[in-house]
C-alpha cells in the first residue's frame, strides 16, 4: 500500500490537498511495517522511548487500567489513525494500546516524525488537525458518559464510528463492519455488558440500528441522529481544504 491510497492519506485529504512531496513524506513514514496479533498490547502504560504507529488495517483500543483491575476504554482506533502520538511527545506512554483484531501498522520513530514535520510543515499541520479531531472526540465521549443516557450514548457512539469509517472508505450511511464485542462497548461507554445488550435490543426493536454478527446496519439514520442529538461538526469532515 502506497501513501496515495492509504487510509491516513484519505483522512488527511479531508483537510489538506496533499502535494507529491507530502505524499512522498507519508510514504517514508509508512516504511516500517509490522504485524500485531489481537489481544497483546502494542504499547504499555508507563513505557518510555515509545514509537508511534500509523494504523494501516485492523482495529485497536486505547485504554487505562485502574489499580483495582477495572478498565476504561478511552477510544477505538481505525485504519488511518495515529497510535501513541501523544506518548512519543510526552516520552512516556500514559495509556495502553491493544489490538482488537489482527493489525498491520507502520512504526514511526520520534526522530523521523520530527524530521518529516520540519521538511513538510503543511503535512505537520494536517497531522495536528487529526490530533485535534481526536481530542474533540474524547471531549464528546466525556459529555456522553456524563450527560447522555445509555440509549443516547450508544446511538451517538455508533454514529461517530460510522462517520469515521466513511471518511476512510470503510463505511456508509447504511452501515459498516464492526469487530467490537459488547464487553468492549461496555468498557468504552461506562455501562455493563448486560446494559449494552439491552440498549442494542431496544435500538433494533425501534427500527433504528442493528448490531449483530460483526456488522452495524443503520435502518433510519435521521431518527438515530435525532435520538443521539448527533452534530458531526466536531469531526470537521466538511471543512474547506487547505491549499
Amino acid at each position: 500500500m502506497t501513501a496515495l491510497n492509504s487510509p491516513l492519506a484519505l483522512k488527511l485529504g479531508a483537510f489538506v490537498a496533499l502535494s507529491n512531496d507530502e505524499m512522498s513524506a507519508l510514504d517514508r513514514l509508512h516504511a516500517r511495517r509490522k504485524l500485531f496479533p489481537p489481544g497483546r498490547d502494542m504499547v504499555h502504560q508507563g513505557q518510555v522511548n515509545q514509537s508511534a504507529y500509523i494504523l494501516a488495517s485492523g482495529w485497536v483500543c486505547s485504554y487505562k487500567l485502574l489499580s483495582g483491575g477495572a478498565r476504561q476504554i478511552v477510544d477505538f482506533q481505525i485504519p488511518g489513525d495515529f497510535l501513541g502520538l501523544r506518548s512519543v511527545l510526552f516520552r512516556t506512554a500514559d495509556h495502553n494500546i491493544e489490538p482488537v483484531t489482527k493489525v498491520e501498522a507502520s512504526e514511526v520513530l520520534a526522530i523521523d516524525l520530527l524530521d518529516t514535520f520540519s521538511r513538510t510543515p503543511r503535512l505537520a499541520t494536517a497531522v495536528l488537525w487529526a490530533a485535534s479531531r481526536d481530542e474533540a472526540m474524547v471531549v464528546e465521549h466525556l459529555v456522553g458518559i456524563g450527560r447522555r443516557d445509555a440509549k443516547e450514548r450508544t446511538a451517538h457512539f455508533l454514529l461517530e464510528l460510522g462517520s469515521r469509517l466513511k471518511l476512510v472508505g470503510l463505511g456508509s450511511a447504511q452501515g459498516y463492519a464492526c469487530p467490537l464485542s459488547q464487553y468492549m462497548l461496555a468498557d468504552a461507554l461506562g455501562l455493563s455488558a448486560v446494559h449494552v445488550n439491552r440498549v442494542l435490543r431496544e435500538l433494533r426493536e425501534d427500527g433504528l440500528v442493528t448490531f449483530q454478527n460483526g456488522h452495524v446496519v443503520i435502518h433510519d439514520i435521521d431518527r438515530l441522529m435525532v435520538l443521539a442529538d448527533f452534530d458531526k461538526s466536531y469531526l470537521d469532515h466538511d471543512g474547506p481544504l487547505l491549499k
